[in-house]
C-alpha cells in the first residue's frame, strides 16, 4: 500500500501523446484506487488534435481531416487540444473527497476561475453551458476553458484545459463542446500575454483553497 497522502504533480516540457496520455492515466487511476500511488495532477500539452467525448455528434465535426481525431470516454463533445493550451489531467480519489460527482466538477470550475482572477480575467459558469467563460468587452461570451471528466470506482481522470496561446483558429473545425452561438478565446486574446509556467504557479497556489486536504480514506 502507498503510505503518503501527499499529491503528485507532474509537468513534462515535452508534448505527450494523447493515446500515451490516456494509457498512463488508466494505470494511474487503478494505482490510486489500489492504494499504490498517490493522487496526481498532470499538467502537459498535446500536439494539435481533435477529441470526441461521450457526447459528441458527427455533424459538429466539420473538418474531420484537419487534425487526428480521437475518441474519448470523458463527458462532453468535440473539443480541440494541441500547443498553447493547459492541459491538467485531474486524478482524485473522490472517496475520501465525499463521493460527489457534482462537487467536484463545480470544484473545477472554481479553480480554474480562482487561477484566471490571478491575472485580472473574470472567468464565470454557466447553467446551459459546461467550461469557464469570460464576457467580452461588446457583451459577447466567449470560452477560455474547457472541462471533461470521468469516474472510475471514485477516482477521477480527464479534466480541464485552460486556453492559453493557443492557436485559435484551430478551433474552427469544430463547434466546440456543441456551442455554435458563441466563440473561443485564450489569455494571450484578453491582454494577458502570460507564461505556461505562471498558469500552473496560479494552479498550485490555488488547488487547496478549492480541493482542501481530507483525512484518511473512506471505508
Amino acid at each position: 500500500m502507498h503510505n503518503s497522502d501527499q499529491m503528485e504533480w507532474r509537468a513534462p516540457e515535452n508534448f505527450v501523446d494523447y493515446g500515451a496520455a490516456q494509457a498512463e492515466m488508466d494505470q494511474r487511476v487503478a494505482a490510486i484506487h489500489n492504494g499504490s500511488a498517490p493522487e496526481c495532477i498532470w499538467f502537459l500539452e498535446h500536439p494539435p488534435l481533435y477529441t470526441a467525448g461521450t457526447s459528441a455528434k458527427p455533424t459538429d465535426l466539420l473538418d474531420p481531416n484537419r487534425f487526428p481525431v480521437h475518441a474519448t470516454g470523458r463527458g462532453g463533445q468535440y473539443t480541440y487540444h494541441g500547443p498553447g493550451q493547459r492541459i491538467a489531467y485531474v486524478m482524485l480519489d473522490l472517496r475520501k473527497r465525499g463521493r460527489d460527482l457534482g462537487a467536484f466538477v463545480h470544484g473545477l470550475e472554481d479553480w480554474i476561475i480562482a487561477a484566471l482572477a490571478r491575472f485580472d480575467v473574470r472567468g464565470e459558469r454557466r447553467k446551459d453551458r459546461v467550461g469557464i467563460w469570460v464576457v467580452r468587452d461588446d457583451g459577447r461570451e466567449d470560452k477560455v476553458a474547457a472541462i471533461g471528466v470521468r469516474v472510475r470506482r471514485w477516482v477521477t481522470f480527464h479534466g480541464l484545459a485552460i486556453n492559453v496561446n493557443p492557436e485559435l483558429s484551430h478551433f474552427e473545425g469544430i463547434i466546440p463542446c456543441g456551442i455554435a452561438a458563441h466563440g473561443v478565446t485564450s489569455l494571450h486574446d484578453l491582454g494577458q500575454p502570460v507564461t505556461m509556467a505562471q498558469v500552473d504557479e496560479a494552479l498550485r497556489e490555488t488547488f487547496s483553497s478549492v480541493f482542501p486536504e481530507m483525512p484518511k480514506e473512506l471505508p
